[in-house]
Formats: C-alpha cells, structure tokens, sequence
C-alpha cells in the first residue's frame, strides 16, 4: 500500500534507487535484506512502513522483513513501533539514524580497544605481533577521540543547512 504523499512517484524508479543503494550497502557489509529494507525505508516520505508494506514492495515474506528489521533495530538503525489500537508493528528510519548507528559503533571500538590492550600485553609490545596489535589499537583508540569531534562538527552542519532539531520532526 502506497502512502498518499508518494502517490505520485514512479515506483519503477523508487525500486531501482532502492536496489541501487542496497546494493551498495551490501558492498560495505551490510546484510542483504537489512540494506533493502532500510533502503526502503529511508526512501518512503513518511520513514515508516509495515511488515506487510515492506514486503509488498521489496517482494520478499514477513519472515524476512522480521529477520532485518531485527538486525537494524540492533544497530540502531530502525526502530519499531506499534500502530495504535493494534499488535501490527511499523518500522522507521530516522533522520539521525547515521549518528545512532556511528554511536554504537563507538561503544564497539571501545571494547574492542580494552580486548586489543590485552592482546599487546600477552603478545609483548615489542613482538611483531604484538607491534601490529598496537597499532590497531592506536587507531581505535584516535577512532574513538575523533569521532565525538565529528559527530558534534556534523550537528552543528546539520542545523545550518536544515535547521535546528531536524531529528525532532522523524519523533511525530
């Protein structure tokens, strides 16, 4: 079911941007299905779409809606909610979901960062193993500190271009 405001869309060329960024999704690491849905979804005007509606469009079953949507929802990537006066789920994409998703990436290199200071102290830090372990660690850790920067950097872009609390209006 297509929403009202898309009406008047080609959805032949709805479906070849959505397949085309999937696509390159996939490319950098994300599972097949989870890109087609949040592609999907990011296409839609409202950010929101049923299982059902997902389905209808990427031409896939609930079963593999379910499978990635759980998998974005983990990522932070999409989130779930239910219609009111219904046990039906909708699931939405948001307009920061790219600083949520780099947000927990960020908890990420912080654990692995602890895993990798352990490995430098079993390997030795003068072992080549241990060298190479360093350096991966120094990366996270540079990683870790600039990433902050470049959120707060991006924010402050954001509200300039698009103006202040964009991801304020996906809360409706």
């Amino acid at each position: 079911m297509m929403e009202p405001s898309e009406a008047g869309r080609d959805p032949e060329a709805v479906s070849k941007f959505v397949e085309a960024f999937a696509a390159q999704l996939v490319e950098a690491g994300m599972q097949r299905m989870a890109a087609r849905v949040f592609a999907a979804l990011l296409a839609s005007d409202s950010g929101t779409m049923s299982s059902a509606e997902l389905g209808e469009q990427l031409q896939v079953s609930p079963a593999a809606i379910s499978g990635a949507v759980r998998y974005l929802a983990q990522v932070h990537m999409v989130s779930r909610e239910r219609e009111p006066g219904s046990r039906r789920e909708r699931y939405r994409v948001h307009s920061d979901q790219w600083y949520e998703a780099l947000t927990n990436r960020d908890a990420i290199l912080r654990r692995w960062s602890l895993t990798l200071r352990e490995g430098v102290d079993s390997l030795g830090p003068a072992t080549p193993g241990g060298q190479r372990i360093a350096e991966t660690l120094a990366f996270f850790e540079y990683l870790e500190g600039e990433l902050g920067k470049l959120m707060e950097r991006w924010r402050e872009h954001r509200d300039k271009t698009f103006g202040q609390g964009i991801g304020q209006r996906d809360a409706r």
